[in-house]
């Protein structure tokens, strides 16, 4: 298997939070990757694991069998597919092209069109989980689009997830991931508002969270910020609160077209807001945490700060 993984190339755009981490990941796994990111500085970091870099996304798409997207902005998404340097103006016909960032479907319809029109295959195929998660391998994939595509890209899919479906026609990946996003925020929120009624309550933090994990209560949410929680430490790089904060305005939107009332949703958004009105955006949403400390007035002081070990 890995022999006949050795045989692809891997064409990687956008290294940023999650970009960076999947990477490594490829490479572990045996494919050659070529990277391209606008930032030099990430280019020469992943270069240390093994990747090579690219000039243009065109660049990139001439020189891999398959490539994968990873964007932060509509704009990039259309710039990156389409754009004057775009993967539409590389020749290769028949190119898998995974795309595996968050928006709304029809920008990523948007761009389909371009790959259509160019003679390729694009898969939406956005992940679940935050950084923490893709370093250990431990993202989910939610493919869509055409099924023999799906099967072709199935195993580099399996070098940055440890978990891929496949979910039906193209869009449905989005619409998967928009589910599994409110089950990340409401559960994040929710281990919030649990660890702050513990301590308020007397309970020691990391007891609260050594108790409820592995345990019936507990969430992947809960095992992993909650950790962060508990150490009263939200710095990790690469983590903030824009991603989900971004996301919120797709989900809404998504759920507003179909008017499917999402109360749940709506409400665990708020501790968002605070943390981020309270100063906390560039640390990691296990700080709304501390937002809800501020609400309940059991604000705990630096000293009681532990490191984070992943």
């Amino acid at each position: 298997m890995r022999g006949r993984r050795m045989t692809k190339k891997i064409g990687f755009i956008g290294l940023g939070v999650l970009g960076s981490a999947m990477v490594p990941n490829l490479i572990e796994s045996g494919f050659e990757v070529v990277g391209f990111d606008v930032r030099p500085e990430i280019l020469t970091e992943l270069g240390l694991f093994g990747m090579t870099s690219g000039t243009s996304p065109r660049d990139i798409a001439e020189r891999s069998d398959i490539i994968i997207t990873c964007l932060p902005t509509i704009e990039i998404l259309h710039e990156v597919y389409g754009g004057q340097d775009g993967i539409d103006k590389a020749d290769e016909k028949d190119q898998i092209v995974i795309e595996t960032s968050t928006f709304p479907v029809e920008e990523k319809e948007k761009a389909n069109s371009f790959m259509i029109d160019a003679g390729k295959r694009m898969l939406d195929c956005p992940v679940s989980g935050n950084r923490v998660l893709a370093v250990k391998k431990q993202l989910t994939a939610f493919a869509s689009g055409d099924e023999s595509a799906y099967q072709e890209a199935e195993e580099v899919i399996q070098g940055f997830a440890s978990r891929c479906f496949y979910v039906g026609t193209f869009g449905s990946g989005m619409k998967m991931k928009f589910c599994a996003n409110i089950l990340n925020l409401v559960h994040n929120s929710v281990a919030a508002e649990v660890m702050v009624l513990g301590m308020k309550s007397g309970l020691d933090p990391k007891m609260i969270h050594q108790v409820i994990s592995g345990s019936g209560s507990s969430s992947s949410m809960f095992e992993t910020r909650g950790a962060m929680m508990a150490n009263n430490n939200y710095v990790h790089e690469g983590m903030n609160f824009s991603i989900p904060i971004k996301d919120s305005r797709f989900i809404s939107d998504h759920a507003h077209n179909l008017r499917v009332p999402t109360p749940i949703y709506q409400a665990a958004l708020q501790p968002y807001y605070a943390a981020v009105a309270q100063g906390h955006h560039d640390e990691d949403a296990a700080a709304v945490c501390a937002a809800m400390e501020r609400a309940a007035n059991c604000e705990r002081t630096d000293e009681e700060t532990s490191d984070n070990e992943f």
